[in-house]
């Protein structure tokens, strides 16, 4: 009722599976997800939507657990609300998030040769920022808003190393719980998404007692 006051048009599904055809059928700007559903766990449903869609999901939960947020981030969500909490931050959130996902309109695509072991040309990591995606080796690569926001920054500044408070305010105001450890999780999932072999990467760096820097290495 209140996000249709506020000039919202609300779609509503009470059981994962419905949520799900339901963001098939709507292609919603927003998905609001609650983690206690009656036939499955919320966190099934952020990943079943990750298969196909980077639509901006917010988590409404009364797990205030920090291991519960982190699983979240796993799963691919993009901020986490705990009950009981002010409707006026709800939309306020949502507001920020829907905005992320719009302003990236006119922005020019940012491409980084990275040398990739065996192959004498450099391949190319791309962001293809209409759609908010990574292209990897060719291939498209969804993301979350935040794995996208630390990607263009990484891409923007080859070489720079970040430690991990910039990260953290490079992102915060639509992933609003984020902390250290969150920016960890980040960079994980991004490792697994653009090196060829995450545990050991080329790419992302971890400069060890401060952060993380992006290492374009060009074939010479």
């Amino acid at each position: 009722m209140y996000l249709t006051e506020e000039g919202y048009q609300v779609s509503q599904a009470f059981r994962g599976d419905e949520g799900l055809q339901l963001a098939g059928s709507v292609m919603p700007d927003l998905i609001l997800l609650d983690l206690i559903l009656p036939d499955v766990d919320g966190i099934e449903v952020c990943l079943e939507v990750r298969k196909t869609s980077n639509v901006p999901i917010m988590i409404l939960s009364m797990k205030s657990e920090v291991s519960e947020r982190v699983q979240a981030l796993k799963s691919g969500a993009d901020d986490y609300l705990c009950k009981p909490f002010s409707m006026h931050e709800l939309t306020a959130r949502a507001e920020a998030l829907i905005r992320r996902s719009n302003v990236i309109y006119g922005e020019s695509a940012v491409a980084v040769a990275a040398e990739s072991p065996g192959m004498a040309s450099p391949e190319m990591i791309q962001l293809d920022v209409e759609r908010r995606l990574l292209l990897v080796r060719g291939q498209l690569v969804e993301t979350t808003f935040s794995e996208y926001e630390l990607m263009k920054l990484f891409l923007a500044h080859p070489g720079k190393v970040f430690s991990r408070e910039e990260l953290i305010n490079a992102i915060r105001g639509f992933d609003s719980f984020v902390t250290d450890r969150a920016i960890d999780v980040h960079i994980v999932n991004l490792r697994k998404k653009i090196e060829l072999n995450p545990k050991e990467p080329r790419l992302i760096r971890t400069v060890w007692g401060f952060g993380y820097k992006y290492t374009a290495l060009v074939s010479t």
